[in-house]
């Protein structure tokens, strides 16, 4: 990982994994989801690992997609914005059949692919002010 956009704790036998991005609410960009990916893979085969837990860091748990990415998808090939939502969905899925299980810690907003996240989880714990939203049917 290039910068501290991703943070993973162990306490125990529990990993918290903290999406690291405050300043874009979270947002996932390509490098985030491929890291995020990553850690998943590690954590399922750290057999002192028992529990993972999900959160965000900041305001938000995750606010979906970056701004930013979604801008060069829109400049991008049909193979290349292919190439990347296989690689969001095999994000998800190694997130949605860990071994172990998975919590979401959630505040704050959880949309569009935030969302995505929390769903693939075993358990989801909300705050008061966690809103989920599935923006998507925007665009």
């Amino acid at each position: 990982m290039s910068e501290e956009h991703l943070i993973i704790e162990k306490r125990n036998a529990v990993a918290i994994v903290t999406l690291n991005r405050p300043e874009v609410r979270n947002a996932m960009n390509e490098e985030l989801v491929e890291d995020l990916h990553q850690t998943f893979v590690e954590l399922d085969r750290d057999e002192e690992v028992r529990v993972v837990v999900l959160a965000g860091a900041g305001k938000a748990f995750c606010a979906g997609a970056d701004l930013n990415a979604m801008q060069r998808a829109g400049q991008a090939s049909h193979e290349q914005n292919l190439a990347s939502a296989q690689t969001f969905a095999r994000m998800l899925s190694t997130l949605d059949r860990l071994s172990k299980p998975t919590v979401a810690r959630v505040h704050g907003p959880a949309y569009a692919g935030g969302a995505g996240l929390v769903a693939a989880c075993d358990i989801a714990i909300g705050s008061q002010d966690a809103e989920f939203a599935l923006t998507e049917v925007r665009l």
